[in-house]
């Protein structure tokens, strides 16, 4: 089952002509996330600030189909696509009524942020990562 949740496209996040101004979606997409974390019962605060863990990203390929337009509501459909050791990679596509605007996949690396290298996801991340977790076929 994905991770699923809304956003208004606000006036701050559009250009002058009242379209989606593409760096904009980044940042929605970092809230995003965030969220989904915070669903599985972990926050993105208690991970880095308490467990001194970061949540670097480590690629994206992002594929922009249609603009969104001021005032539109982009509806977040976040695929957790596989949980590696240190890694996750997502699949999370964005619609507005239904039709697709943009998608993105997104790899995620755990890493200590005191030496900086990857680290295994601990079992309470991990297990509430696997909530959201379905294969491409699913």
């Amino acid at each position: 089952m994905p991770f699923t949740i809304s956003k208004p496209l606000r006036f701050g996040d559009c250009d002058l002509t009242g379209i989606a101004y593409h760096p904009a979606y980044l940042s929605m997409l970092v809230d995003v996330n965030e969220a989904m974390f915070a669903s599985t019962g972990v926050t993105w605060k208690e991970i880095m600030f308490e467990r001194r863990l970061g949540l670097p990203t480590l690629s994206m390929n992002i594929l922009f189909t249609k603009p969104a337009m001021y005032g539109d509501v982009l509806d977040f459909v976040v695929h957790v696509r596989n949980i590696g050791r240190s890694s996750l990679d997502l699949e999370t596509v964005v619609t507005v009524r239904g039709d697709v605007i943009w998608t993105i996949r997104q790899k995620i690396v755990l890493t200590s942020l005191e030496t900086h290298k990857s680290t295994p996801w601990p079992d309470d991340i991990r297990a509430g990562l696997q909530m959201y977790l379905e294969t491409e076929d699913a």
